[in-house]
């Protein structure tokens, strides 16, 4: 095999993160490029020196393509995954995996089934801090676990939702909900991540301030299989737009993080404050870092070089890549829980599958 891998991408919106990505991360090569907008896609490709699709079928016929990067619209994942797995080329699929678990399920058989490499794409898993808070949340290091919270106040224009490439946003079709789904999946898959999974929810939600289909606000009450009760709350109505925020706490001790930044560390094992004051020192706010908060391309491509590394790896050393489309599943299961329960009225049990 050789030394570099090479991927192609499907989509030029969050698709050309991925293009810089790729471009960034070492033993990998962007060989091809694919979008129905010519004026997406011409420049790109220039851009990266790389081959131009309009068509995915032709582009999938590229040898020296290794692995796809499906970026399109979310309810579109699935139908280009299984022409993906048909090819028989790896894959990295964009947030949510897709909008439905169903949908996800018959990805996940496909990939199964065709022995190939398919990773979800949740880059804040990969955050050094995110992992500190997750290794002092497993490891017991805040005792029994109470609560877990989530916050995302942000914000989108309208203009955000119109034209030729927002026309599928905020829509059930093809975006499966609107900040729920599109803005808040990340702030769902820490919480669970972090926290361990979500056995029921309660949940409500509306359109307040756009003219769209889906939601633009939700709020919803966790119950976790720890026994912790957590809140849930997104929306792209809270102008200018603010930084995310989760506060997690147990018997032994709290961790409250804003966007990247840690904002407390506090644990009754550290009588002297030695290892909170290391911890803000590693991970408190520092300098300004990228946030989609009112810009969603203002959000940072490292996180998608990790995954890149990791699937180059996972694909020249035949291993499954850190974060599979089965651990990308649980979040999606989350919120249309959400979304029953505020259309039913009822707590909603999720299957534990």
């Amino acid at each position: 095999m050789s030394s570099e891998t090479g991927f192609a991408v499907v989509g030029l919106g969050m698709g050309k993160h991925h293009c810089k990505a790729i471009h960034s991360a070492p033993n990998a090569r962007l060989i091809a490029v694919c979008d129905v907008d010519e004026e997406r896609l011409r420049p790109t490709a220039e851009e990266f020196g790389c081959e131009a699709y309009t068509d995915l079928a032709d582009m999938l016929e590229n040898d020296d393509i290794d692995v796809v990067n499906i970026a399109t619209p979310s309810g579109s994942h699935t139908e280009i995954g299984l022409q993906v797995v048909a090819a028989g080329k790896h894959m990295i699929v964009e947030k949510p995996a897709d909008i439905t678990t169903a949908r996800i399920d018959e990805l996940i058989a496909a990939v199964d089934k065709a022995g190939i490499k398919a990773a979800g794409v949740f880059q804040s898993r990969l955050d050094p801090l995110n992992m500190e808070i997750r290794n002092a949340v497993q490891g017991g290091r805040l005792g029994r676990l109470i609560g877990v919270h989530g916050h995302l106040p942000w914000y989108r224009k309208q203009s955000y939702y119109d034209g030729p490439h927002g026309s599928w946003k905020g829509t059930w079709g093809m975006d499966g909900g609107g900040s729920l789904m599109n803005q808040g999946v990340h702030t769902v898959d820490l919480l669970q991540w972090i926290s361990g999974r979500v056995v029921s929810v309660m949940g409500m939600f509306g359109v307040f301030g756009h003219e769209i289909e889906a939601e633009d606000q939700s709020v919803a009450l966790l119950r976790f299989e720890s026994g912790a009760l957590g809140t849930l709350y997104t929306t792209t109505c809270a102008y200018p737009g603010h930084d995310q925020r989760i506060t997690i706490y147990g018997s032994e001790g709290s961790l409250v993080k804003r966007e990247g930044a840690l904002e407390s560390w506090k644990l009754l094992a550290d009588e002297g404050g030695k290892e909170e004051t290391d911890m803000l020192n590693r991970f408190g706010e520092k300098v300004n870092k990228s946030s989609g908060a009112a810009d969603p391309m203002a959000v940072s491509f490292d996180g998608h070089t990790q995954i890149i590394i990791d699937m180059v790896e996972a694909v020249q050393q035949d291993r499954e890549p850190m974060i599979t489309l089965h651990s990308a599943r649980h979040a999606v299961e989350i919120i249309n829980a959400v979304f029953e329960s505020g259309r039913s009225g009822r707590e909603i049990r999720l299957s534990g599958k």
